[in-house]
């Protein structure tokens, strides 16, 4: 620490705020000291670390994934006799810069955070405070050099599409999640190459793009099912999607799985209560929870995990919402 402050120019106090989250440190020294921290590879000594927990930051605290997730983490860092906390860095009334600040005060042993909206800024401030970071990003890869765990996002929308292809289908529509999201475009790209695979003719007409939500699923449900020539089968990029598609078939008096066949993505708990029960592919949530939590810690023991990306494997689950086409008229 002293050295950093030699450094950067200021006291080892005004090196310890900036470590702590602490407020009252011009915004140029903040920046200057993290940068001096970062690039040096600063590691908080356990001894500092008193918390006896490991952190899950989320970004939008989502219920149907959070639990799932935190299960995981649970059931191994319990055996160090660590707990687990939380923290959603997109709280209502609360700027990113602050939420990362009260999470640094607490001093964690180690921070997971879960998606890849990590801001430039506060991936900056939690590298440089010395905890150990892992991302547990189901969007896909994140865009900096922090050790992560995922899914095969593209083996679960080949096994989705060949699913379907198997049934029959040929006119396949895909609802994406958003474009940015490296996931979004390898369950496209999937569904574009299985098909391609047996020589069906895959339509870009029949694309739509939206967000993770049930909203985006009906609206972009309808419009597909509006159609003239309208899909037999909709690929969607979440579950949530999904139960937006069986509400735009349910408005228009299309039957699912009879006139429509529908795949999610996830496998959130609600997918077995719906009618009829969705088929979908089931992405390991509490399996990467276990897996981000062996990560950080081992970062915190002072180990480098290898690899330093882990993908598990999705499974697709066949339910009540997908059947053969029904008989062209």
């Amino acid at each position: 620490m002293a050295a950093i402050a030699e450094l950067a120019g200021v006291s080892p106090p005004t090196v310890s705020k900036v470590l702590n989250g602490r407020a009252g440190i011009a915004v140029d020294t903040r920046e200057r000291v993290e940068a001096l921290l970062r690039e040096h590879g600063y590691r908080r000594p356990e001894a500092t670390s008193p918390s006896k927990s490991v952190e899950v930051a989320f970004f939008g605290l989502e219920s149907h994934l959070a639990m799932e997730i935190m299960r995981g983490v649970e059931e191994v860092v319990r055996d160090r006799g660590l707990a687990v906390g939380f923290t959603d860095l997109q709280a209502r009334g609360s700027a990113g810069r602050l939420t990362a600040d009260r999470l640094v005060a607490r001093r964690p042993a180690g921070v997971i955070a879960v998606h890849s909206a990590l801001s430039p800024r506060q991936y900056e401030q939690l590298t440089a405070s010395g905890i150990p970071l892992v991302v547990l990003d189901p969007t896909g890869e994140p865009m900096h050099p922090t050790p992560s765990v995922g899914a095969t996002n593209w083996s679960g929308g080949i096994a989705a599409t060949r699913h379907l292809l198997d049934l029959g289908h040929r006119r396949i529509a895909v609802i994406t999640g958003p474009v940015e999201y490296l996931c979004a475009r390898a369950r496209l790209e999937a569904c574009r190459a299985a098909m391609d695979a047996i020589g069906a003719p895959f339509d870009p007409s029949l694309v739509r793009n939206g967000t993770f939500c049930f909203e985006d699923g009906l609206a972009l449900g309808l419009s597909l099912l509006r159609l003239p020539d309208p899909p037999t089968a909709i690929l969607c990029g979440d579950d949530l999607q999904a139960l937006g598609v069986y509400e735009a078939a349910r408005q228009l008096g299309v039957g699912i799985p009879d006139r429509l066949s529908v795949i999610g993505f996830d496998d959130i708990e609600v997918t077995r209560w719906c009618g009829p029960p969705m088929t979908t592919v089931r992405q390991p949530f509490a399996e990467m929870g276990a897996a981000a939590a062996r990560m950080v810690l081992a970062l915190a023991a002072g180990e480098e995990p290898a690899p330093g990306r882990v993908e598990l494997a999705t499974t697709l689950v066949v339910r009540g919402s997908t059947a053969p086409p029904p008989p062209a008229v």
